[in-house]
Formats: C-alpha cells, structure tokens, sequence
C-alpha cells in the first residue's frame, strides 16, 4: 500500500508540475478566448492535482511512512509543507482571475484583464515556479536525513 501511495503522489506532483508549466506558457500569450479556456482547464488541474497530492502525502505521513513524528521533526518536510501552504495561498490570486472571466466566455467575448492583473498573475506564476524547485530541493534533503532532529 505504502508503494501504491508513493506512487500516487509522485503522479500528483508531477502533474502540479505540469500544469504550472503550462500555465507559465500560456499566460505569456494574449488573452483570446480559447487562451482564456484553457488557461480555466490548466488551472483546474492545477488544483485538483495540487489538492490529491497534499491529501495522498498526508496520508503518506500518517499513516504509510515513517509517522508524524518523525517528519514533523524533519526541518526539510516542515519547509516543504510551508512553501506548499504558500504557494497555495498564492494560487488563489490567478483562479479567482481566470474565474471571472467565465461570464464574458459564455458570451464568446475575450476577458477583460487589466495589464496590471495579468502582470500580477504572470509573477505568481513566476514565484510558483521557484517555489516548486524549492520544494524539490527540500524533497532530496529529505530523502538523505539532512535536517532531521528527533530521536
């Protein structure tokens, strides 16, 4: 089971990955409305994909690991957890944007998106993307013990 939700969640992260990606390539473009479509489909993956992998990974913690205990002792884990949270946090800036712009969408009109808000979310995306290769630098920290305290 442990090896079936490792795999879960690397397929979650990657997929995080991905639609981070995307959303980096896609938001550089302008705004029409199939842009401002898939830019709603990218971000939906983005959070579902995000939101399995925080739900398999605590999982993982509790109950298919090393326990809370351990990782909650783990500098690395409670810097990955925290730059998660973070980059969650962030990441409501950008939908709550590409939300909005359903209404002009279902009347075949291009969004309405102020250069300063797309300037705005192209940061965000910017930031979740450093944020993402932090997470993968405290991941590999992880894996070697680096930054363990407990017992």
């Amino acid at each position: 089971m442990s090896t079936l939700f490792a795999f879960l969640h690397h397929v979650a992260a990657f997929t995080l990955v991905a639609a981070v990606a995307v959303e980096f390539a896609l938001i550089r473009q302008e705004l029409t409305p199939a842009l401002a479509r898939r830019l709603i489909v990218t971000d939906a993956v983005l959070g579902v994909s995000a939101t399995l992998l925080l739900v398999v990974g605590l999982l993982r913690v509790f109950y298919f690991e090393k326990g809370a205990a351990y990782y909650f002792h783990d500098v690395p884990f409670i810097a990955k957890l925290s730059l998660f949270a973070v980059l969650g946090l962030l990441s409501i800036y950008p939908t709550l944007e590409f939300l909005s712009w359903r209404a002009a969408l279902k009347q075949g009109q291009v969004p309405s998106a102020a250069p300063a808000k797309l300037r705005a979310i192209r940061a965000i995306i910017h930031w979740e993307l450093i944020g993402v290769v932090a997470i993968l630098l405290c991941a590999a920290l992880m894996a070697r013990g680096i930054g363990y305290f407990g017992a």
